[in-house]
């Protein structure tokens, strides 16, 4: 089997059969012609099926180490799917500091069928633990979290989870397949926002799903083509297309982002820097175990709440945009971005207070970066 670096370029099919295309034609097709009655071409219908999206799905599934890809219209809309596997009445343990839309979707939707969930630090695996009844069916991982960088232990979730005859899910966003393979330490299923590193140009938006499961195979097909969340053939080849140079955007990301997370670290207005790639981070140890590197997320808290908005107006090179992953550099403020719909009360427990300022750290030079940093910390700089 070819290794992680050649499949990013090649993906599950190197070429167009049909014509020799090395680029993976966009079926732009809702419907396709039968040869006959009773036969098939084995595609039928884009909410079904649609050959771009099918090559997306088992180049995922490849980088990831799994049998089955689904791709999807956004990363809510996977969560949403994996999320109906289970039944009203079970439980589950999910991580505390996560992306605000997850939040949103277990909270305001899924909780109101019945659905029961527990908000806990997944990164202290004895509060894992004693969040487990039971009922408690799944445990939802972010790792590392989103925005506050913590790590949990893939392995010991999924070992405990297993015991109980449940299923370990896990976000892996943040690293991408590039940097971190969650099944192989045990995860059941992997999910990812297409739209961030995997895509990578803040051009698209999707969601993915992967596991080995052959039991749940059909019923997450079932469900993907039933209520149509699918991802279009156009959005599929262009995250395709993103995955061909997802290493060297990771690679460099991740160096841009090591010298900026130190560069913040020395900066006086800067109170602390929460970076997976410190060897005084909490996790670092459990970081080189389960992962290959340390993506391009930096989020840090500011000594004086009155510099957010300074330094949100002067960045130029950095921009004031919600996502991440893309090549630009992005500036994120949770607090009212990404993750206004959790509870201010739970926020400021999880860590995300009016004073934390994320960013995703893209492919630009990056002193560039720094001189932009430096210049919307400067003291004359002004709202």
């Amino acid at each position: 089997m070819p290794r992680r670096d050649t499949i990013l370029v090649h993906g599950a099919t190197p070429f167009d059969a049909a014509t020799g295309a090395v680029s993976v034609p966009i079926y732009q097709s809702a419907t396709f012609r039968h040869p006959a009655l009773g036969a098939s071409t084995g595609f039928d219908y884009s909410r079904v099926d649609n050959p771009t999206r099918s090559e997306l799905e088992k180049t995922v599934a490849l980088l990831e180490g799994g049998k089955y890809g689904l791709a999807f219209a956004s990363g809510m809309g996977a969560i949403s799917a994996l999320i109906k596997l289970f039944r009203p009445g079970d439980h589950i343990v999910v991580s505390e500091d996560l992306y605000g839309g997850t939040f949103r979707l277990f909270n305001e939707f899924y909780a109101h069928y019945g659905f029961l969930f527990s908000w806990v630090d997944t990164s202290d695996f004895s509060r894992v633990t004693a969040a487990l009844r039971p009922e408690t069916k799944a445990i939802f991982i972010e790792t590392p979290s989103n925005p506050m960088m913590k790590v949990s232990d893939i392995r010991l979730c999924a070992d405990l989870i297993h015991q109980r005859g449940g299923y370990l899910l896990v976000d892996n966003t943040f690293l991408s397949p590039y940097f971190q393979n969650p099944l192989a330490f045990g995860a059941d299923f992997v999910v990812h926002s297409g739209t961030k590193y995997l895509a990578g140009h803040n051009d698209t938006v999707a969601g993915i799903i992967v596991h080995s499961c052959d039991a749940y195979d059909e019923p997450l097909r079932s469900i993907q083509r039933s209520e149509g969340a699918t991802l279009s053939p156009f959005d599929a080849w262009l995250v395709i297309r993103g995955i061909k140079t997802l290493g060297v955007r990771m690679e460099r990301q991740s160096a841009n982002a090591r010298r900026i997370a130190y560069y913040l670290k020395e900066n006086p207005r800067v109170e602390k820097v929460f970076y997976t790639g410190f060897e005084d981070h909490p996790q670092y140890a459990l970081s080189l175990a389960q992962a290959r590197g340390h993506s391009g997320m930096v989020s840090f808290y500011l000594k004086d709440k009155a510099d957010v908005p300074v330094i949100l107006r002067n960045v130029k090179v950095f921009l004031f945009a919600e996502s991440l992953g893309g090549v630009e550099s992005l500036v994120t403020y949770p607090w009212e971005q990404t993750h206004n719909a959790i509870p201010e009360s739970m926020r400021a427990a999880a860590g995300v207070t009016d004073r934390l300022v994320r960013l995703s750290i893209g492919i630009e030079d990056v002193d560039d970066l720094i001189s932009d940093l430096d210049a919307a910390f400067s003291p004359n700089s002004t709202v």
